[in-house]
């Protein structure tokens, strides 16, 4: 009998400590994190120079995934109310009363502080204050401007793009060009990704009291129209990675490929003013991104350029050679 007890307690125990785990999975967004911390990793690959080291990849995403993790943490300590009116959300940690704000705040702090304190101890301080400065503009700009005006979107869209100007920073300590290639691609993309998503979840998101559509009118040709117009933006800022050096020529096809496909389905959204077209545009965006970004670190210029030549003319020994290295970019 008391050995069943026994068992019973270990049950609910790990049952418990499972059920915390996945709160905290909640709370920081884990799905929408990784993918965050997907570009900053793949933008700190692509750097010039950088190999993959395994050892800094992971410290690089536990970092970012910490950094990450706070600030969607704020957000969902802030919008704790509205939460609890969307039926998608009500279910979280803190609207559903498993979690109390106190302690979402604590793990908020340690969180943000351990991710940029990595940031800094591993890799530099500029990249651990552009980390922190991306968790200040989401967690206390963006989140309350969401229910003032449809701005907001246009706010949002930097803290989203700047893990990628954060992977380039941490790898290379500068922010030149690339970084901000980078910036923009990520920067672009989140108008169509994020547009479909509110335009799915309209209903939703105006009985919260969130203004996130470019129109006050709610799902519109204008605002199909906006999709199709950041989409074919996406077009020439996908050139510059080939042309400033940083990839081959066959992601910049692959590129151009993705940018006419997010185009593509912009423009039926236009035409058919759907749910069902706004799912494609924002499924289309999630493929578009770990495509374009994988596709870009495959084809990535090697940073040096090795040449070595061979001196006939004999200095010491006969086969002394003469080597030079050349930074392409």
């Amino acid at each position: 009998m008391e050995q069943q007890e026994d068992t019973n307690i270990k049950n609910s125990a790990s049952f418990g400590l499972a059920s915390k785990v996945k709160d905290y999975f909640q709370l920081i967004k884990f799905t929408l994190s990784f993918m965050v911390v997907f570009s900053t990793v793949v933008s700190y690959l692509l750097a010039p120079n950088i190999r993959f080291d395994l050892l800094q990849v992971l410290l690089l995403f536990i970092g970012g995934m910490l950094i990450t993790g706070s600030a969607n943490t704020i957000n969902q300590i802030l919008e704790k109310d509205t939460d609890a009116l969307m039926k998608r959300t009500a279910t979280r940690p803190l609207p559903s009363g498993r979690m109390t704000v106190t302690e979402a705040s604590i793990f908020a702090v340690i969180a943000g502080g351990l991710g940029g304190f990595i940031m800094w101890w591993f890799f530099n301080f500029s990249s651990a204050m552009v980390g922190l400065f991306s968790l200040f503009l989401y967690g206390f700009v963006y989140t309350p401007l969401k229910k003032v005006n449809s701005v907001s979107v246009l706010v949002g869209a930097i803290p989203g793009a700047l893990p990628c100007l954060i992977g380039w920073v941490a790898a290379t300590d500068s922010f030149s060009a690339g970084g901000w290639i980078l910036f923009a691609i990520q920067f672009l993309w989140q108008f169509p990704h994020f547009w479909a998503i509110a335009w799915v979840a309209h209903k939703d998101y105006s009985a919260a009291g969130f203004k996130l559509l470019p129109s006050d009118k709610g799902p519109t040709k204008f605002t199909a129209l906006q999709t199709i117009i950041y989409s074919a933006l996406m077009l020439p800022v996908g050139l510059l990675p080939h042309f400033f050096g940083m990839t081959g020529s066959v992601s910049m096809w692959i590129l151009i490929a993705c940018n006419l496909a997010m185009v593509y389905v912009s423009v039926l959204l236009f035409i058919n003013m759907d749910i069902k077209s706004a799912r494609r545009v924002m499924f289309s965006s999630y493929f578009y991104l770990l495509v374009v970004f994988l596709s870009m670190y495959a084809n990535k210029k090697p940073s040096e350029d090795v040449r070595v030549q061979v001196n006939d003319t004999t200095m010491f020994n006969s086969s002394t050679k003469n080597k030079y290295i050349k930074i392409i970019y």
